[in-house]
């Protein structure tokens, strides 16, 4: 497929001027007043360019140029606001910015596509609200149904949470972590393909995929990874009762573990005053973890076949590639929990995300036979995270979890990457 006509363009260097972060949001508010008075002029915008291309299969140049210049405006702001750039932006949305947007011109729109573009938007609007936030719906405790007068409301959960935890490393340290950079650039990405898509820019749908949000995406040599192969389709009869069918694993992921949570506990002791891992708890443990995303790559319709229940290393198509573990320093073993908090709270919300690319998935693959593979790539990545997250917890590994998209590549030795080498909060 040819690239989407909205692209996310980004050219920052990861440095952060560490007042400007302190006071970001103090210094964005003259463009909060600004986007509020743009938000107004976009409604009437929006509607007259609905009916014109309703009429002639094409949005109005004039119109066209207003919607993308306000779209790329809200792109560079929250960019801004969310620490994915470091310089203050300007009024107008124009070119230049760190991140920032390539809208293509007015192209030929299918006349039934803006037709019904408010109910064709529902499902992009269902996942992006889960990752980036959509006007007027929040999955934030006790924010549901509030709206922002910004236009916008404020992008909750996977990307609040994520650009939180990037200002407490800028302020540690100057640099903003490029795992949560590129995380929230990708949120953003995909909100302004959604953005782009309601406000008749492009019929093209947003498109969901972490690897095709970015022009470069590392290559990564993490200890833990998952793998899958590249086939989408799905039955259709497993499809449907799939939540059912999983159930006797839910019953023996349970029983397991118990004996899990013990072989951790067990395994603390050992790195702590060793550290190392034990061999034979080493295999437990991995053999276990192997076993759960299996499951889960079942039960979120990341692979298709029924999984076995003992995690042998390549029985199935979603694999996690486990590396042998090697040295850890035991200061990082002795605060894992504590060090492991920012994780396990991006773990969580990287959860919403992937239960939301399985039900849009679920409707896909009864329709269609297949699960797409924007979300299928979304859903791998959300495992991913959490996948980083139990092995670091349980002391196999202190690499710490990377929450950005990545490539796997193969590593230089067998020892795994240490705490030190992956940079705080990932």
């Amino acid at each position: 497929m040819s690239e989407h006509p909205i692209r996310l363009v980004l050219e920052d260097d990861l440095e952060r001027a560490r007042f400007t972060v302190l006071l970001r949001w103090l210094l964005a508010i003259p463009h909060y007043l600004w986007l509020i008075v743009w938000s107004v002029a976009v409604i009437f915008a929006v509607i007259a360019s609905w009916f014109a291309t309703l009429v002639r299969g094409r949005t109005p140049d004039a119109l066209h140029r207003f919607l993308a210049a306000y779209v790329k405006y809200a792109t560079q702001l929250y960019g801004y606001l969310y620490l994915a750039a470091n310089p203050y932006p300007s009024f107008d949305g124009g070119d230049g910015y760190p991140i920032d947007l390539v809208i293509a011109g007015p192209a030929p729109q299918s006349r039934w596509k803006v037709a019904f573009r408010v109910i064709l938007v529902i499902p992009a609007s269902v996942f992006a609200t889960t990752l980036v936030g959509l006007p007027g719906w929040s999955t934030s405790g006790g924010t549901r149904g509030k709206t922002s007068s910004l236009g916008f409301t404020r992008l909750p959960d996977l990307v609040l949470l994520a650009a939180v935890l990037g200002w407490f490393a800028v302020l540690a340290r100057g640099r903003m972590p490029r795992g949560l950079r590129d995380l929230i650039a990708y949120g953003i990405s995909y909100g302004a393909q959604v953005w782009g898509y309601a406000l008749l820019l492009t019929d093209r749908y947003p498109n969901s995929d972490p690897q095709a949000a970015l022009a470069d995406i590392p290559v990564r040599h993490d200890p833990a990874w998952l793998e899958v192969d590249g086939v989408l389709e799905r039955s259709r009869l497993t499809v449907f009762f799939r939540a059912l069918l999983a159930i006797p694993h839910f019953v023996w992921l349970l029983l397991w573990g118990i004996l899990v949570f013990l072989a951790a506990i067990a395994n603390w002791f050992a790195v702590l005053f060793t550290g190392r891992v034990p061999e034979a708890l080493g295999r437990f443990l991995s053999a276990y973890l192997r076993y759960q995303f299996h499951v889960y790559g079942f039960l979120y319709l990341l692979a298709n076949p029924f999984p076995g229940f003992v995690g042998a290393a390549g029985s199935y198509p979603l694999e996690a590639v486990l590396a042998t573990p090697g040295r850890q320093r035991r200061w990082t073993v002795l605060l894992r929990v504590v060090l492991g908090f920012p994780a396990m709270a991006l773990t969580s919300a990287f959860g919403a995300v992937l239960s939301a690319a399985a039900l849009l998935g679920w409707f896909a693959s009864l329709a269609t036979g297949r699960m797409p593979l924007g979300l299928r790539n979304a859903g791998m990545l959300a495992l991913r995270y959490q996948l980083q997250t139990t092995a670091y917890l349980m002391v196999l590994y202190d690499a710490y979890p990377y929450s950005g998209p990545a490539l796997r590549g193969e590593p230089a030795d067998e020892e795994p990457p240490s705490a030190q080498a992956i940079s705080a909060f990932g």
